[in-house]
């Protein structure tokens, strides 16, 4: 009945049955990548080891490097790739789907001035047009760029992995979290400003320089000078008046101030009772002692930026430890773990913080040590042919890492590749309309036939209409709210069929019992902007004529008691040319946006199947 549409819930079986699907096709691809990173590694490694054995050598080994992996590069690589890696795991939760627009994207942006909305809503509206894609392919990113970070150390392929997440990093930070809210009211360090995302897209940058950077304490300084000015900023605002920070409650005791109000909203998210009841308790702490924490707050803001400011490893030694723990105190009884819920994306941005913090550090304190020189190893000679060409001079170690690291790359265009053509396609996936109105009926029995009059006052039969494809449905000439959207998907199914709508025609059937006069139809179909459109049909006839066809199409028609309202069944019937039914669809409409297009395409998917079977 129209006006009855309601919009798709986030665990849909439908929709979750494809997604499932979808990641275990895309798993049975990952799965061949790695059979063959495996295969040629084996492969590799058994050819240099018959041809040592044949000269009489030993297996090659590497002396590229001079020192091993700087640690702080190395904490950034290893501690990174995992969080990947976690964050491509949550992107397979169930509610992401149909949940991450309503539940992520579109709060992210909500404080957020006009111009960022709308770039945000770019990404919302690819996601909500092509669900399963988008989710699917967020995982598979992630996870290969976890996998690449993680398989890879050293050389060309483990830059070309942190260049992969610095890129990603940036597209997540933009539409997924709306530039990390630094745009929006109310930032502050304590939510999580500047975005966790940008935190990954620093660290991908760090990983990505030449490792001669890493042999010196410039580099550290200059991260830990960032954050240190970073951190003295956030205790400014965290200071300034009329932000709403200072007070545990505003406007008496009858709101909550900006701080006691997040943490309540955060202890309401579905999680374990023990972590809520923490929540409650800091909010209750906050709402009555508001003045004091958020001095607390400003205080140590402050002090942990001017420590790593100092550039005095003893006292930046202190800043970084407090650092560490404001971020885990803040990330427990704050951000409520930011993963929870259903439709947690990432741990938020205090553990990534606090990372670089302490890889800044780490790059100040603990330079690389220099190897002593290696003999270098001489030229191959006849009785040592192993090392003739530049694969058989190959480490084995490092071979097996970057054959790996090629297969991750591999899992991240899997995730691409299906994203990319996402984001080019307007149109909506026909799967949103088949999970709110179910699959098509599909049939094939003889079409009740009809006798009706058109808006220009002509007869018109179903059997005269044989030869061609007919698409039927039932329309009140003077609704506004569903019908003139159905009218329109027929008017956009017909544009997308192109060349073959020759053989189709578009038929609606008045299915209001008051208006019935062909005046209705013909102000309907020019007010839709129908009447251009030689294929579409609007029929009308007496209430007995009808009701006959009603009954037969199985259309309920209903009026109110005043005759103020009409409702009636919203069915398309697809008939083929020989006058039989082949499908029939519920035309049910959602919330709006997303589903209207999506049925279009189901519409248009249907009759090219009957056009061509």
């Amino acid at each position: 009945m129209p006006g009855m549409g309601h919009p798709l819930q986030t665990n849909n079986a439908f929709i979750l049955s494809a997604f499932h699907r979808s990641l275990f096709h895309q798993l049975l691809f990952v799965l061949l990548i790695a059979l063959v990173v495996l295969v040629a590694w084996n492969t590799l490694r058994t050819v240099q080891y018959r041809r040592a054995v044949a000269a009489g050598g030993s297996m090659p080994s590497s002396t590229a490097y001079p020192y091993p992996e700087p640690a702080a590069r190395r904490l950034l690589r290893i501690s990174f790739g995992l969080i990947w890696l976690f964050d491509g795991l949550l992107q397979a939760q169930a509610s992401m789907p149909l949940g991450l627009p309503q539940g992520v994207l579109n709060p992210s942006a909500s404080s957020s001035p006009g111009w960022v909305q709308h770039i945000v809503n770019v990404g919302t509206t690819i996601w909500e047009n092509h669900p399963i894609p988008a989710a699917t392919s967020a995982v598979w990113i992630q996870v290969g760029i976890g996998a690449a970070l993680l398989l890879a150390p050293r050389g060309r392929w483990s830059q070309a992995a942190a260049i992969l997440s610095v890129g990603w990093g940036m597209v997540v930070w933009v539409f997924g979290e709306a530039f990390g809210g630094i745009f929006g009211h109310g930032l502050t360090w304590a939510f999580g400003a500047p975005g966790a995302v940008l935190f990954y897209v620093l660290a991908g940058i760090l990983v990505a320089l030449p490792e001669r950077m890493w042999e010196t304490p410039r580099l550290g300084r200059i991260v830990t000078s960032v954050m240190g000015a970073f951190f003295v900023g956030m205790a400014v605002l965290q200071a300034w008046p009329g932000r709403g920070f200072w007070q545990g409650q505003a406007h008496g005791a009858t709101h909550p101030g900006t701080l006691t109000g997040m943490i309540q909203s955060m202890a309401g998210t579905p999680q374990p009772g023990i972590i809520s009841s923490w929540e409650r308790s800091f909010a209750s702490f906050d709402a009555s002692h508001g003045w004091a924490v958020n001095l607390f707050l400003v205080i140590v803001l402050a002090a942990i930026g001017l420590t790593l400011l100092s550039g005095r490893k003893r006292i930046m030694r202190g800043g970084v430890i407090a650092a560490v723990v404001a971020c885990l105190a803040d990330w427990v009884l704050i951000e409520d773990f930011g993963f929870l819920g259903g439709v947690g994306t990432d741990p938020n941005s205090m553990i990534p913080m606090a990372l670089v913090i302490v890889s800044g550090y780490l790059a100040i304190a603990y330079l690389p040590v220099r190897m002593e020189a290696v003999e270098p190893v001489q030229p191959a000679t006849v009785e040592n042919p192993v090392a003739t060409t530049w694969w058989g001079r190959l480490d084995p170690s490092y071979a097996f890492r970057a054959i790996a690291a090629i297969g991750a790359v591999a899992v991240v265009l899997i995730g691409a590749a299906p994203m990319a053509a996402a984001s080019t396609n307007p149109n909506a996936d026909p799967i949103l309309a088949e999970a709110l109105d179910g699959t098509p009926n599909l049939l094939n029995s003889p079409a009740p036939p009809f006798t009706l009059t058109d808006q220009q006052g002509r007869a018109v039969s179903l059997a005269s209409l044989r030869g061609q494809t007919v698409v039927l449905t039932f329309l009140d000439p003077v609704c506004t709210n569903d019908c003139p959207i159905i009218a329109q998907e027929f008017h956009q199914a017909d544009e997308q069929l192109g060349s073959q709508a020759h053989n189709v025609k578009f038929i609606a059937v008045d299915a209001n019992p008051i208006y019935l006069a062909t005046a209705y139809t013909q102000a309907f179909t020019e007010r839709e902007g129908l009447a251009g459109v030689s294929n579409w049909l609007y029929l009308t006839g007496s209430l007995p004529t009808l009701t006959q066809v009603w009954n037969s199409y199985g259309i309920e028609v209903g009026v109110s008691s005043a005759g103020a309202m009409v409702a009636h069944s919203e069915l398309a019937y697809i008939i083929d040319a020989n006058g039989h039914t082949r499908a029939v669809l519920d035309e049910e409409q959602g919330s709006g946006g997303s589903d209207q297009s999506s049925f279009t395409q189901l519409l248009t998917s249907q009759v090219e199947q009957v056009l061509h079977p």
